[in-house]
């Protein structure tokens, strides 16, 4: 092949390869206008097959969908716990190193997230960013105001597993399931008593200490807790809020019309362990149970 012919060649294999590179580098410019654009026209070119939500990017689309595979890739190595995403991981080896690498520049707090300081931040500032469209009640933190919405729209995400009651938050769901594993882990230290809420304990601990601090402004009556002054409050009000649907007695005490109920049902709950006789009311056994004792 002659010097001129190598030439030639080697001119049209750099035209070529700098005409490639110019239509890659406008390619470039082209797919990064386009998403840009995005930002701008709030286009979602991305939609999800099962619910039909859309997204602007498919990195988006593709961490979605693990809302409905339910798939979890990223393991933890010390408790082998799955999560979706790799950040939430790398958040949550937190608890297991102890690790609290964000810090609060006024009182020196250390968290373990960088969303837990932004809360936290509030508090000193007493900005409530998060407000509720329907009231205008404004929160500090938007999973208070998730929460908050769910007084007006009655929604129940939190179903119990055994008998399928429904609860707006996950705390009344926990609470709740200690009906059926008859968990009662708060203990009064005086008596070994246990509860099942905390503060059910803290009211028992009056018993203990004889401290009555709620105090009815009529008659100076003092209480140990508060439901019994509301209660006897009606006392002096003459207020009956509690009616029965069979025949529309109404009551001062929602304990008074459950046990009115049973006139209704026929119920007897309360077993006599010797006699096997039932009673509606734990009263009536109690008294009843004289009669074996000869007390």
């Amino acid at each position: 092949m002659s010097e001129l012919q190598n030439k030639h060649l080697c001119t049209r294999s750099e035209e070529h390869q700098s005409t490639s590179d110019v239509h890659k580098k406008s390619f470039n410019i082209s797919q990064t206008l386009k998403l840009h654009l995005r930002n701008n026209t709030g286009e979602r070119p991305f939609k999800c097959d099962v619910c039909k939500k859309s997204f602007k990017w498919s990195s988006r689309l593709k961490l979605h969908l693990r809302t409905h595979t339910g798939e979890r890739p990223f393991t933890c190595d010390v408790c082998k716990k799955s999560f979706k995403l790799s950040g939430t991981l790398k958040v949550h080896l937190h608890t297991h190193t102890g690790e609290r690498p964000f810090t609060c520049d006024v009182c020196e707090k250390n968290f373990s997230q960088l969303g837990h300081l932004k809360s936290h931040l509030h508090t000193h500032t007493g900005e409530r960013p998060f407000t509720c469209d329907v009231c205008e009640k404004n929160f500090s933190q938007s999973v208070h105001l998730k929460s908050h919405l769910r007084t007006h729209t009655q929604e129940r995400l939190f179903q119990c597993d055994v008998c399928k009651k429904s609860f707006k938050w996950s705390s009344a769901l926990k609470l709740h399931l200690r009906t059926h594993t008859a968990e009662r882990p708060f203990t009064c230290d005086v008596c070994k008593k246990s509860f099942k809420l905390s503060g059910t304990l803290k009211m028992h601990l009056h018993t203990h200490t004889g401290e009555r601090p709620f105090t009815c402004d009529v008659c100076e009556k003092n209480f140990s807790q508060l439901g019994h002054l509301k209660s006897h409050l009606r006392t002096h009000t003459g207020e009956r809020p509690f009616t029965c649907d069979v025949c529309e007695k109404n009551f001062s005490q929602l304990g008074y019309l459950k046990l009115h109920l049973r006139t209704h049902t026929g119920e007897r709950p309360f077993k006599c362990d010797v006699c096997k006789k039932n009673f509606s009311q734990s009263a009536h056994l109690k008294l009843h149970l004289r009669t074996h004792t000869g007390e």
